[in-house]
């Protein structure tokens, strides 16, 4: 629980509190107000809950059907002039984070918090982290592909990083489970909304950049993201970074005075002798490392992991052991089919993550490849050019457009924005299980490959603002690989 002059204290010392609206009441009828809940949901209101108002599409009608279920105070940068107290703030996001802290007990102070950001390589270089971690620790660990608070049930979350709210709930269930690790990924839009506002982590890693999330709602430009990426480092103790990424001497100079391991050709712990199932680190965790996901990009993400981990407790041998036993659902998965073909279903959707996902293929794969791509509606519109791009860098691939997560827009002018961009005839098959069956049908030896990139292992289509049911890719494939073997 919390109290109201608490919660006005919290927002005074952050500077975030303007006054104390009260369009019904007198002031000594919100004094001692005590709080057993917090939402930002007005449909679950129940009583006794401080509720907070944020959205631009927030409609004062919300407010007094909540009133109904018996809200007596609501925290908003907006009076709404209704029945009840408005704790009126300059950013109810920064109110949330720093009034969950202190509603949930702090919970971070109990754990040791370690967090990933970065374009892409997030879900790998955190499920490297769980695993190493998890043979000397207890961790926990929230994923956008697998999160788990107790570390044997699993479920999938709404959102790379959760509202504060929620994100503080399950940080004290996290204690409360006995665990003494959090591993998270970290977005952008973390902090560019305040989810992780007042948030310190023991060790923030950046794996690298690229442009992405640009457009109307979300980074109005690349410099504006890279900047909220950056964030993490000014809120970490210390810090893992990428020195091969774009930009590495802006990060440099911003971290030179904190705890800090640099990784890459401009650092002492760099990747040599490496294979597609193996690699060798030079430095501060030299040695020979094994692993079951292909791609330098995957083993730089196993060398971050395992420096950050270290500065966490993890041994030499936890880190070896731990790396070579993690794979990823809908990350870099093969699948062979009857006739030695390979399919790789992986997660790859921006243009510089596709870039390397089929350099990587191209290395092993030397006969007919067919990519089966497309690209998500009403978010990141940049990513449909920058595929065609990378497209056309690698033009003996046979290219297959279809839907992924189309929400709002038609998949078809999706996959034509696509198409407009790529100087060379492709198909288009809207249906993504058909698809893939089609490229599966095509290939005719081992030299030949699929690539079905975007999706991954999510089971689900994002079709006019709802989920609708989709297997995932990897279960996608699969399916048609055994009815193949089953000779059907």
């Amino acid at each position: 629980m919390i109290t109201i002059e608490k919660i006005l204290n919290i927002l005074k010392a952050d500077q975030n509190f303007r006054e104390v609206i009260d369009n019904d009441y007198y002031y000594f009828n919100y004094k001692g107000l005590v709080f057993h809940d917090l939402s930002y949901d007005s449909r679950e209101i129940k009583e006794n809950t401080l509720f907070f108002a944020k959205g631009n599409h927030f409609k004062a009608s919300f407010l007094e059907d909540a009133i109904q279920k018996g809200l007596t105070c609501y925290v908003s940068e907006i009076d709404y002039g209704v029945a009840i107290p408005a704790i009126i703030v300059n950013d109810v996001k920064h109110a949330m984070s720093l009034i969950a802290m202190s509603f949930y007990d702090n919970p971070q102070e109990k754990l040791k918090l370690l967090a990933f950001t970065g374009t892409k390589g997030k879900t790998t270089a955190a499920y490297y982290a769980y695993n190493i971690l998890s043979l000397s620790h207890k961790p926990a660990m929230l994923s956008t592909m697998n999160t788990t608070l107790d570390g044997k049930t699993y479920f999938k979350s709404a959102l790379t990083t959760p509202e504060s709210l929620d994100l503080y709930k399950m940080m004290a269930q996290v204690v409360e489970n006995g665990r003494t690790h959090l591993i998270m990924e970290v977005s952008s839009q973390a902090y560019l909304v305040g989810r992780v506002y007042g948030l310190t982590f023991d060790v923030g890693v950046f794996l690298n950049i690229s442009p992405d999330h640009i457009g109307p709602i979300e980074h109005p430009s690349f410099e504006d993201y890279f900047y909220h990426k950056r964030l993490l480092m000014e809120n970490s103790n210390a810090v893992i970074i990428n020195s091969d990424m774009a930009r590495f001497n802006v990060l440099k100079e911003q971290v030179i005075s904190k705890e800090h391991d640099f990784y890459g050709s401009q650092s002492d712990n760099q990747i040599h002798h490496s294979k597609a199932f193996s690699f060798e680190v030079t430095g501060k965790l030299a040695g020979q490392y094994e692993t079951q996901l292909i791609g330098y990009f995957n083993q730089e993400n196993a060398l971050a992991a395992a420096l950050a981990t270290s500065r966490l407790g993890a041994t030499l041998p936890d880190i070896q052991e731990g790396i070579a036993k993690t794979s990823v659902p809908g990350r870099m998965e093969v699948f062979t089919q009857v006739n030695g073909a390979k399919a790789f279903v992986d997660y790859a959707h921006n243009g510089d993550s596709l870039e390397k996902l089929i350099t990587v293929v191209e290395e092993h794969q030397k006969g007919n490849i067919w990519l089966i791509l497309g690209a998500p509606g009403n978010k990141g519109e940049s990513r449909r050019a920058d595929f065609g791009h990378v497209i056309n860098n690698h033009p003996q691939l046979n290219i297959i457009l279809t839907a992924d997560d189309p929400n709002f827009e038609d998949p078809k002018d999706i996959c034509s924005e696509i198409a407009n961009s790529i100087t060379r005839p492709v198909s288009i098959e809207i249906d993504r299980a058909t698809a893939i069956q089609q490229a599966l049908s095509l290939t005719k030896n081992e030299n030949d490959a699929v690539i079905i990139a975007g999706k991954g292992a999510d089971a689900y289509q994002i079709v006019k603002g709802q989920k609708s049911e989709y297997p995932g890719d990897h279960m996608i494939a699969k399916h048609f690989i055994d009815l193949e073997k089953s000779g059907k």
